[in-house]
């Protein structure tokens, strides 16, 4: 799609947007082109024009000049987004959020934070560095808390600490119409009126513009330790995970690589471990002795299960070198391919489904002709393709597109979900009707209560 808006609207637009932000608004075309698309293989969408507000007054006042002229308004954070979030398929204004990044409160005490939506993840935990304490989400890409807490994200730390779902303590809001609302609050628990905050959280930015967080913090561990374990079977470290769950051994960090994600990390990261099935252990802990006790217990269930040569990471220079490889799991498996685009997808089902879930899924990709690496936050029974591919190629759009669809039907018929992190966006609309079946028209009826006009990041989560 193209831009809604007429020549002498976008001239008004952005004639009223210049005198509000003077050169903080933007039509040069190096910026529209940037704030077209994220990090997925969907086509771009380029915005009207972006602005870069400093302050959520300032975000309230572009709200209520692009809904005068009924202009689409998409939330930008830094553009790490997977599923097409942040391209604007309808034009209109691109809200860039990245000037709006002061940590603008820590309270050691309690255990929380307030932060501007612009703020990153690593942003904040330098900011916290002399505090004793740490923001534990952790998707990767260094994302903005805002785009975060839209997407309803999450990372490797959640098999411990949990999802942007169960962090954030509030937020303040710019409705469609321009108004301010603040939901939750510090209080860790209340039974005041509707949960809007977690409304808010996983809107993708259909509902209302995120402007800052209130976040839940915790201490950082007193002992930590890191393990690499290769298994001789999928089945065999599938289960490890499993049976690691269900016994209660408390990781930190869970994370599963099969052959062709290892092979990628290698070359891409320099390193060397066995071309096997691979799990990823993090431990954290109030002391070393119980540390080591947990991770005695995780060695123990690998060994049952197949699994050889546990390879210890303690210094944190070791276990940053090690999670540095996870992180970079994404850009090497591009590399695979030089030239490539990423389709990436993922999905979540429960942990006693997982070892299905992935080994039917191995067995389509490797029936198919493309390359497409297996990672996933294995704790949570969430995990990823990354389907590194020519996205102008219909041949290979169309087999990553089936191979997708059946990973997503299986997922469902498990109990699963379409998506445990990525978010809906543009690339999994097509499957919420199935997943929440009546419950999806009361979201759209949510959604056309605080946004009739359809203007909040229109074309995103379900189609109106």
């Amino acid at each position: 799609m193209s831009s809604i808006l007429t020549d002498s609207v976008r001239t008004a637009l952005v004639t009223e947007l210049r005198a509000l932000l003077a050169d903080r608004c933007s039509t040069n075309p190096t910026q529209i082109e940037h704030h077209s698309h994220g990090e997925s293989w969907h086509a771009p969408g380029a915005p009207d024009v972006v602005v870069f507000p400093a302050a959520t007054d300032e975000v309230a006042a572009i709200v209520r000049i692009a809904a005068q002229h009924r202009a689409p308004i998409v939330p930008f954070g830094v553009g790490s987004s997977l599923e097409g979030h942040v391209n604007a398929v309808c034009g209109g204004v691109s809200i860039d959020l990245s000037r709006m990044n002061r940590v603008l409160r820590v309270s050691a005490e309690d255990l929380d934070c307030q932060v501007e939506a612009g703020v990153t993840h690593r942003q904040l935990n330098k900011a916290l560095a002399n505090t004793g304490l740490h923001f534990t989400v952790d998707p990767g890409a260094d994302a903005s808390i805002g785009g975060m807490a839209a997407t309803r994200a999450s990372g490797t730390t959640a098999v411990r600490y949990g999802t942007m779902r169960e962090v954030v303590l509030g937020l303040t809001v710019v409705l469609a119409d321009g108004r301010i609302i603040h939901t939750g609050g510090r209080a860790r628990k209340s039974s005041a009126g509707y949960d809007l905050t977690r409304l808010f959280v996983g809107s993708e930015g259909t509902l209302g513009v995120i402007t800052d967080v209130t976040l839940r913090l915790y201490g950082l561990p007193e002992a930590v330790s890191a393990a690499v374990c290769g298994f001789d079977t999928m089945d065999g470290a599938v289960q490890t995970v499993i049976t690691t769950m269900q016994l209660g051994v408390p990781v930190a960090r869970m994370e599963l690589l099969d052959e062709p994600q290892i092979d990628a990390v290698n070359r891409y990261s320099h390193l060397n471990y066995p071309l096997k099935p691979t799990i990823f252990f993090e431990f954290h802990g109030t002391s070393a002795a119980g540390v080591a006790e947990h991770a005695q217990s995780a060695q123990e269930i690998a060994a049952e299960n197949g699994g050889t040569g546990f390879e210890w990471a303690t210094t944190p220079e070791d276990r940053a070198r090690l999670w540095q490889a996870r992180h970079h799991a994404f850009y090497a498996s591009l590399a695979l391919r030089p030239g490539s685009k990423a389709w990436t997808t993922d999905v979540c089902v429960p942990i006693s489904q997982l070892a299905a879930c992935i080994l039917e899924t191995r067995r389509d990709v490797q029936r198919s002709s493309l390359i497409a690496p297996l990672m996933g936050h294995a704790g949570d029974g969430n995990f990823h393709l990354v389907f590194a591919l020519d996205p102008s190629d219909p041949r290979e759009l169309a087999e990553a597109g089936e191979i997708n669809g059946r990973l997503v039907r299986r997922a469902q018929a498990m109990g699963g979900t379409c998506t445990g992190e990525h978010g809906v966006g543009l690339g999994k609309i097509e499957y919420l009707a199935d997943e929440h079946g009546a419950a999806l028209d009361v979201m759209k009826t949510i959604k056309r209560a605080l946004d009739p006009g359809n203007l909040m990041n229109p074309g995103k989560m379900f189609r109106m």
